[in-house]
Parts: structure tokens; sequence; C-alpha cells
């Protein structure tokens, strides 16, 4: 046996692996390094943004509790809530530095300055989404908030126009603004409603809201410019109840109030709202630990992720080392069961079920089937030796025969010595054609072929040999039935077919030739009444030079190569052929082809 090659350590599979990881775990921990000062990057410029989303949702909180409130009693039980939920410490005090509330301990100094102010008739209109233009936060409803009977009785109207809105017209929704009013919306987005549904019930106001008007309008008669409407205080809706509307616009519409009045509408309701809010106060916000947030990449940090890396590199290295060698080691059995003689067919143990086995499974296969090839081929040299030694043995004797003097050459000799120098010829051919078959040589020429013509050719070119045998040979074709095929070579396949149904069916006995369409197919299939087939014999009858009758005498059966020929010209066309068979019941041979539509032209 050849030594076998070392192989370099460069171009070794376990060198390779082990490279190619620590390759990976270095790109790795890199990028997860990157990645990391990244992400924290951006998780403390979201963390800023999220303080400051905070910070406005908890100035928007306090200022609406300002706006709801006569005063900052009970202010500390919300704001501790809020600083818990926030993660923020916040203090409020008055104008003048008097502490209010605190999240933090008793004694903690403030931040430097105030992070804003809480006034409710004065806040952001930004800070607080529908607050009025002048300022004044919606939620500050006042001596306008309705109570729990009136709400009821308003809901229930609402309701009564919202019903009347989605019977025909158009949907919406209810509204319930701060002082306790329920409003209709329009799917538009605003308060109007479909003239047939306007029955003015929703804008009637309550006794509370009235009331409140009552204090209101005498309040307004400065600001407004020019003679008075006798009626104009009469005309009182919805319009006039604060957060009923985005803005003071029907006040402002109602007066015919000049811009420079706006000021003074304003100054009126600041004046109306100023009892029922808490006083202005100043808003504190900071951090609860005292430390500010941020990233600290310090030499003690810098060590731990050195020391990360080190450890992944070190894990990596001998993770990859036991899997190579687990993957190498059968690898190195199968180099060199392959280096074996080939007379030894040396096989490899299976003993896992991942790709290496499976490589392993398939090398068995592989060397079972050379062993089988291995075995055929030498069965065939033995059956060639035999098929051909038979014909030459006697054409050998008669000729020495004649040459001795012992007989002379007459025409019944020569006939015999024909006979045997054709089966001969018949043998070498059949071989002829297997080769070319096996090295892919073997040349067709398709061509449109009529099923019955070709039946009928094959028919009569046996009718003679099975009238002499004393055997009916029928056949039974489909006229429409075309094939895209060889005619010569389907010829020799269908006629090896009927040859050996004739030499397997007794006298009186029938051999059937059909061919018939079957979808995209056509079908073609040889039928006689003979012996039949054992059933163990049906998987051998396509191999070459095999016979049922394992004497080989010539009366019972040919050379052994007519169906493997049928099978290889059947499988160049791009067909199958089948066998079945039960003893007693004769034979039968099916050649399944692929169909060819009629040709637009005259057929001969």
């Amino acid at each position: 046996m050849t030594p076998r090659p070392r192989i370099p350590w460069r171009k070794s599979l376990l060198v390779r692996l082990l490279l190619t990881s620590v390759a990976i775990a270095a790109l790795s921990v890199g990028a997860t390094a990157w990645l990391a000062v990244e992400t924290t990057t951006r998780a403390i410029q979201e963390e800023h943004g999220q303080v400051l989303s905070d910070d406005t949702d908890i100035l928007r909180q306090l200022s609406g509790f300002a706006a709801t409130h006569a005063d900052w009693n009970g202010v500390q039980t919300r704001l501790r809530e809020l600083s818990r939920s926030k993660g923020r410490r916040i203090a409020l005090t008055t104008e003048t530095g008097r502490t209010i509330a605190d999240s933090a301990a008793t004694g903690t100094a403030l931040p430097a300055r105030a992070s804003a102010i809480i006034d409710p008739l004065t806040t952001d209109t930004y800070t607080e989404p529908g607050a009025q233009l002048a300022g004044i936060d919606p939620r500050a409803a006042g001596p306008y908030r309705l109570t729990a009977t009136e709400r009821t009785e308003v809901k229930k109207v609402a309701q009564k126009r919202l019903t009347c809105m989605r019977r025909g017209y158009s949907d919406g929704s209810l509204q319930q603004i701060p002082s306790g009013r329920t409003l209709v919306i329009a799917d538009s987005g605003d308060a109007s409603v479909p003239q047939e549904c306007a029955d003015g019930a929703v804008n009637e106001l309550m006794p509370t809201e009235n009331k409140a008007l009552d204090k209101l309008f005498p309040m307004l008669d400065p600001c407004i410019d020019g003679p008075q409407d006798p009626g104009q205080y009469q005309r009182r809706g919805v319009e006039f109840v604060p957060g009923a509307t985005p803005s003071g616009g029907e006040i402002y519409l109602l007066f015919n109030a000049k811009p420079q009045t706006e000021t003074c509408i304003d100054t009126a309701r600041r004046a109306q709202l100023d009892p029922y809010v808490a006083p202005r106060a100043q808003l504190y916000l900071g951090d609860p630990g005292g430390q500010p947030a941020g990233f600290d990449l310090s030499p003690a940090n810098k060590a731990k992720i050195i020391g990360v890396t080190v450890l992944v590199l070190a894990i990596t290295v001998a993770m990859t080392t036991v899997v190579a060698i687990r993957l190498v080691r059968p690898l190195r059995t199968l180099t060199a069961a392959a280096q074996q003689p080939p007379q030894a067919h040396a096989r490899v143990a299976v003993t896992t079920k991942d790709e290496t086995g499976y490589l392993a499974a398939a090398f068995n296969d592989l060397t079972a089937r050379r062993e089988q090839l291995e075995a055929q081929r030498k069965a065939m040299v033995s059956d060639i030796a035999h098929e051909l030694r038979t014909p030459l043995t006697n054409i050998r004797g008669w000729l020495e025969v004649t040459r001795d003097g012992l007989l002379d050459m007459d025409p019944d000799l020569i006939a015999s010595l024909h006979d045997e120098a054709l089966l001969l010829q018949h043998i070498i051919d059949d071989l002829r054609d297997l080769a070319a078959a096996d090295a892919g040589t073997l040349k067709l020429h398709r061509e449109p072929v009529r099923a019955n013509e070709l039946v009928a050719q094959v028919v009569s070119a046996h009718s003679a040999r099975a009238e002499n045998s004393g055997i009916r040979l029928h056949a039974h074709t489909d006229p429409g039935l075309w094939l895209h095929a060889d005619p010569v070579r389907m010829r020799q396949a269908l006629g090896n077919l009927v040859s050996n149904a004739l030499r397997h069916t007794p006298a009186d006995g029938t051999v059937t030739v059909t061919a018939w369409p079957a979808d995209d197919l056509a079908v073609l299939s040889v039928e006689d009444t003979g012996s039949g087939i054992a059933p163990e014999d049906l998987s051998h009858v396509f191999e070459r030079f095999w016979r049922a009758e394992k004497s080989r005498s010539r009366h019972t059966g040919g050379s052994g190569l007519g169906l493997s020929i049928v099978r290889q010209l059947v499988e160049e066309h791009g067909g199958t052929v089948t066998a079945d068979s039960r003893p007693g019941d004769g034979a039968v041979f099916t050649l399944w082809l692929p169909r060819a539509e009629q040709p637009d032209g005259p057929t001969e």
C-alpha cells in the first residue's frame, strides 16, 4: 500500500478551522465592542431625549393639578408618584422661594435654577395640547365645572345627537372637555353636525355655566369697541365655555373686537378663573441620586473589556479545537479506507448521524456498489467468454472434421456454420450497442412515428416465426397515437420483446402487441401466455447475460442481452420499461415513452 502523504500544516483542516475560529472570534469581539460603544452612545442620547420628554410630562401633570385646584394642598402625593415613575427629583416652591413640596429628603439643596414656572393661566401652548392661544390651560374650568347631575344630563343629549348623526348622515364620537360638558365631534374633527340633527338642545347651557357667564359678561364691558348691542349678551352657547373651542374666537366675533381688545378679554378670563387655580410656583427638576448620566471608559473598564476579549478568544479556540478534532478524525478514517487496495472493499463504521456520518454511509454504499459492479464485471467477462466460446467451438469442430476428411462440405454443413457465424455477429452487434449506450455515443435519429405502423412492421417481421411455432400474434393499436422516436431503434426494441415473448410461449399460445395513449405518454406493451417469470427473477430480467434458465440452453434462451438493449434504447428515448408476471400466467413488458403531436403536413 502506498504510504499516506503528510498534509502540510498550512493545508490541514484542523489548522484552518483554528485560524478561522480565531479570526471570527477577533472580528466578533471587535464588532461587539464597537457596537456596544455605539449603542451606549445612542442610548445616552435617547436617555437625554427621554428625560426631556419626562420633564415635559411632569410639567404638564403639575400644571393640570394647578388648573383644577385652588391651592397646592395635596400636591405632595402626586409629586412623589411622579418622582418614582419618572426617576427624577421634583420640587415646587413659591415665587419667594418657600418650599411647597419636594420629593427629596428635607434639607436637600435645590438645583441651581428653576426648570419652569407653573401657571395654568399663562402656560406654554406647546406643553399642553389644546391650550388657548392666550396661554390659558384648557383644564382650568373654574366656575364652569358642571355638577354630576348636569354632566349626566348633557351626556344624554350629546348621545342622542350622535345617534342621529350615525343614522344615515355621518359618524362621530363623544368628547368630554375639562368642565365636564360632553361634545359631539364629527369625523372631520370639529364639532359641526348635519343640519338634520341640529336641534339646538346640545348647545343649551346648564345653570352652572349660565351663572359663570353672568359674572363674565359684565367684566367684558370695557373690551367692547363702539355702541353695545342690547341683545348681544343673550346669544349664549357652549362656545363661551372654556375648552369648548380651540380659542376664544367666538367671544371676539361676538363683540367685533379689535386685536388690541383681545388682551382685555384674556384679562377678564384670567380674572374670573384666578380664584379657582393654584398660585404660580417654580418647578425644580434634577437627578434623584445627584450623579450625572454618562459612559465612563475608565482604565478599570478597559481592563474588563480586554479580559473578556481574551476569555472569549480562549473559549473559542478550545471549543473549536474539540469540534475540529471530532470532525477531522472520521475524515482521516475515510481517507485511510479509501487508500486501501481496491480488492479489499474497505468500509468504515458509521458512528454519528450528522454530515460526517452521512458521508461515511455514502462511502460504504459506494464501496458496496463498486463491489457489486466488480462482481458484475467478472460475471460479464465470463458470460461473454461463454457466449463466444460455444459458436466458435462449433465452427472450429466442424472445420477440423472437414479438414481431416471425415466429413464433406455439403450445404447442410455450410448452413450450420453460417448460423453459428450469424449468432456471433448478433452477439457482437448487441455488445456494440450496449457499449455505445454506456459511452453516450449511441445516436438517435428522431422523427414523428405513427405507433400503429411501428407495431405493424414488428408484427409482420415476426409473423412467419409465430406461424411456424403455432403461436397467434395479434396487434391492437390506437390509430391516432404518434411517437417522436428513432423508428429503427424502436423497431429493434419492440422486436426484441416480441422475439423474447415468442421464445417463451408454447404452441397454441398468444402474443399480443398493444399501443395506447395515457395522458402525455405513449404506452406500448407485449403480452404473452407463456410460463411467466418468477417474482424473485423480475428484478434481474434487464441485467446483461441474465437468463432464468441457469443451464443457458440455446433451446430456451438467447444471448441474455436482448432485454438489456431494450432498456438502454427506451431510456435513450426518455422513457421507461417495466416487466410484470405471475408464474403460469405469462409476462407483460410495457414501454412508457413521450407522446408526440400529430404532424401538420400530410403523412405517408
